[in-house]
């Protein structure tokens, strides 16, 4: 792949990544759009709590996004989103998978997204950017 396709291969992608965080957290979390995703947190924390539990992690959620795009450090904030999405989607699947939008399918898109978050930075980023 040409320097200059790589690069905008990098971009896309990296902004596609930046984007989902940003939706989940902002849409999803944050305005409550989803409210499935308050119902996994109050099953998986076993808590009352469960607003202001989801809007924390809606938060947290924009703030990697805003992380991603910032492009500072993103060897680690690529390691950061593999651990977290890999942690949360295993906890999901071992303890609430019918709240889950594909079921146990959601572990192929977690894959596919861990992969791209790997490809994307790992790859495609030439080492003298990082």
């Amino acid at each position: 792949m040409a320097e200059t396709g790589k690069r905008t291969t990098y971009y896309l992608l990296n902004s596609a990544i930046a984007l989902v965080w940003l939706l989940n957290g902002l849409y999803c979390k944050v305005l409550d759009m989803v409210p499935r995703h308050r119902q996994i947190v109050a099953r998986i924390l076993v808590t009352d709590h469960t607003r202001g539990l989801t809007l924390t992690i809606g938060i947290l959620e924009v703030l990697m996004s805003m992380w991603i795009v910032s492009r500072i450090r993103p060897r680690l904030c690529a390691l950061m989103q593999i651990t977290v999405v890999a942690v949360m989607n295993t906890m999901e699947a071992l303890l609430v998978p019918e709240l889950l939008l594909f079921g146990y399918g959601n572990a192929f898109f977690a894959l596919v997204f861990i992969f791209v978050v790997y490809y994307t930075t790992f790859h495609l980023k030439s080492a003298n950017e990082h």
